[in-house]
């Protein structure tokens, strides 16, 4: 395995993309235990380069399943990371989990995350299942979906309501009607709401 100041240096100097990060995230865990891996994540964690932290996210993705230590770590700790990098990591690393232990088998824990008070915890549901409609359960129960995401539509958070309205629309190309049921009910006087809803609807123009 290579050295892990090597792994360091070089993902430090990555400016775009997330492969390569993932890559040497899956080779930490192939070469060490599931609780060598939560230790090296969460060294990796306190690390002030975002690529380095976003490595330690993709590891405790991949073993969360295994260790739900490693998701409390996730919701609690990486949740409240100020980078917007790590934050679409923990997105990627919400989906694995719900990817390895079955997506109607992780409704509860879709519902719980959706429940959470931070927003990026809850955007890490709405954006990480993209396209949630392409995943299995949801795939067969699309009006399951659109009702999870649409819990925030007026959330506080632009962030979260952008992911909100983009999943939607995502949905509403092979489910039109489904998504259009759903938006012709929004209270559209509610300046957040209305945010949300032109971004379901949004098809070429810039907003």
């Amino acid at each position: 395995m290579v050295p892990m100041k090597d792994i360091i240096e070089k993902l430090s100097k990555i400016e775009n993309g997330f492969k390569p990060i993932e890559a040497h995230a899956l080779s930490i865990i192939k070469s060490n235990s599931v609780g060598d891996s939560m230790i090296i994540a969460c060294e990796l964690l306190k690390h002030d380069k975002y690529q380095i932290r976003s490595l330690a996210v993709f590891i405790l993705g991949f073993i969360a399943l295994k260790d739900l230590g490693a998701l409390n770590i996730l919701r609690n700790e990486v949740g409240k990371d100020t980078s917007w990098q790590v934050q679409e990591i923990l997105a990627k690393a919400f989906d694995q989990y719900c990817k390895d232990n079955g997506y109607e088998n992780s409704l509860s824990t879709i519902n719980d995350w959706l429940s959470d008070e931070n927003a990026n915890v809850c955007r890490a549901v709405t954006e990480g299942l993209r396209i949630w409609t392409s995943r299995p359960y949801f795939m067969d129960n699309p009006g399951v979906a659109i009702k999870l995401i649409s819990k925030h539509k007026g959330s506080d958070s632009e962030y979260l309501r952008k992911s909100v309205g983009n999943s939607l629309r995502d949905i509403s190309k092979k489910h039109t009607e489904l998504v259009e049921q759903e938006i012709s009910n929004w209270d559209l006087t509610d300046k957040k709401i209305s945010f949300t809803y032109k971004y379901v609807i949004k098809k070429k123009q810039k907003i």
